[in-house]
């Protein structure tokens, strides 16, 4: 199985795609890089180096930047210019919360149905987790992206799941920083499979159970990682 390792931020590489508008793709670039600290918290960054750099008007570089506003990716500050967001640990919290609320009740829904090849689709991806390299956090963060968004599209809850997403962008900060460290890898995806095997064993109690588990295993990590890297996080 392949998985796209994601946008990344060197414009060379940059090409139009006719299914998404440029200000769309441009937005995903610069979030992911965000996420996986290219980009890194306190770092100035303006419209008018963005469209330099991407060969691109200022229109669409303009309505990333709005985009990553919204998900307080970035701050403006008067008289100064825009900056890369450092992290909030009450807005992971709040978010992780919410996302908790999602997952947990998309996971009862699959378990009950328990779909022979919703399983093998979930079994192949955590075969694939399990050969991601050391330190290969991008690859391990889009698999993982990977296997709750098929439980949520299985589930027929995409509009669940595009809430996630337009949610957890600072809980993906936080764990791009957290894997084999905090939290290790294998642990994430022993996890993964324990949620797993509960939705082939038809329990949605026991799959409901080990969800919560595994997204509070964020309660624990999330001290320590601040206390790591205070540099991306904001006092509060």
């Amino acid at each position: 199985m392949e998985i796209d390792t994601g946008d990344t931020l060197n414009a060379a590489s940059f090409r139009p795609q006719e299914s998404l508008s440029i200000g769309a793709q441009l937005h995903r670039i610069l979030r992911a890089a965000i996420i996986r600290g290219e980009l890194v918290p306190g770092q100035a960054i303006s419209e008018i180096e963005m469209s330099k750099k991407f060969a691109i008007s200022r229109q669409p570089v303009r309505e990333a930047f709005i985009k990553l506003g919204e998900e307080r990716l970035i701050e403006v500050l008067p008289q100064r210019g825009t900056y890369i967001r450092k992290i909030s640990v009450k807005e992971v919290l709040d978010a992780r919360h919410l996302r908790e609320v999602i997952e947990v009740s998309i996971v009862r829904e699959v378990a009950e149905k328990h779909d022979a090849a919703l399983i093998k689709t979930l079994r192949s991806l955590i075969a694939e987790q399990r050969k991601v390299k050391h330190g290969d956090n991008q690859a391990f963060l889009l698999l993982d992206e990977e296997f709750h968004r098929t439980l949520a599209l299985h589930a027929g809850r995409e509009y669940m799941w595009r809430v996630t997403e337009s949610i957890k962008a600072q809980m993906n900060r936080v764990r791009f920083l957290t894997f084999d460290s905090a939290t290790p890898m294998p642990q994430l995806t022993d996890e993964h499979a324990q949620v797993v095997d509960a939705i082939e064993a038809g329990n949605a109690d026991l799959a409901a159970q080990r969800m919560e588990q595994h997204l509070r295993a964020l309660l624990t990590s999330l001290p320590l990682i601040a206390e790591r890297y205070p540099e991306h996080f904001v006092a509060e």
